[in-house]
């Protein structure tokens, strides 16, 4: 006999306990005392209540991964500009331009002309506000403004980066508290889906082989044969059936021959 496993899986945990539930002969096959209405309540209602985060989850998950890429070319753009900014800033520098001691405006080392880590999104914001500012700050005490980029068409993509990061973020907090409501019901699942497995099992428990693996995989239990392990076929229920005959035989001969020495 194929041994049983757990499903490991949202959708395969909730098809399990469906399955028993959806199967039109579960209240003709099973009695009240092998199978009680408090139980199949219990899990028709968990059933409810899990496929209901689970899809919450997956629509989460789908806003945030259909708005991933413009992110992505978002953040590209803006860290582009704010990295080629600096690097006209430190230009004008050595070509004495703009004073060193102008770059502490911007965040800068003033002796330091390589440019910052922007590979990461709280660099890129940190790195592209603080170019902003100290443009800003620069222009307004009469200094002339840098070109190829403008601080201008920094701001426009930075801008856009900062709110589809904004969104990005936002939408990637609502996949986790989706993730983790359905994560919380699982091992409550599991409980459900091993104890209606046992309760099939049992009553199955005096079927040929074949046919009792049939007729608990109509009622939702999960199968794997191991390696090297034979399939199960209807010549197995045959051999079994005619085995079970040999041995309730034996046990009436057996039987008949201590009545007669009696």
């Amino acid at each position: 006999m194929p041994y049983r496993r757990l499903p490991n899986t949202d959708k395969a945990r909730a098809r399990a306990i469906k399955c028993l539930l959806e199967e039109q002969e579960v209240y003709r096959e099973f009695s009240e005392s092998e199978l009680p209405f408090a139980l199949y309540y219990q899990c028709r209602n968990f059933l409810q209540e899990y496929e209901k985060k689970i899809s919450e989850y997956l629509q989460s998950l789908q806003t945030q991964t259909s708005t991933s890429k413009k992110v992505q070319q978002n953040t590209r753009k803006a860290r582009l500009y704010v990295s080629h900014f600096i690097q006209v800033l430190n230009l004008s520098v050595i070509r004495g331009d703009i004073k060193k001691d102008k770059k502490i405006l911007y965040g800068l080392n003033e002796d330091d002309f390589s440019v910052p880590d922007l590979s990461s999104d709280n660099a890129l914001l940190k790195w592209g506000q603080n170019i902003i500012n100290g443009e800003a700050e620069r222009l307004k005490n009469g200094g002339a403004a840098l070109y190829n980029p403008s601080i201008q068409q920094v701001k426009v993509f930075f801008d856009l980066f900062k709110e589809h990061a904004l969104k990005q973020r936002k939408f990637q907090d609502n996949t986790q508290n989706s993730l983790s409501a359905v994560s919380a019901m699982r091992e409550q699942g599991d409980e459900l889906v091993l104890k209606l497995w046992n309760i099939i099992e049992a009553h199955f428990a005096g079927e040929p082989p074949y046919k009792r693996k049939k007729d608990c995989e109509r009622y939702g239990v999960i199968y794997y044969y191991r390696c090297g392990e034979e399939t199960l076929t209807e010549a197995d229920d045959e051999n079994y059936l005619h085995r079970k005959e040999a041995k309730e035989k034996a046990e009436r001969d057996q039987l008949k021959l201590w009545q007669e020495e009696q």
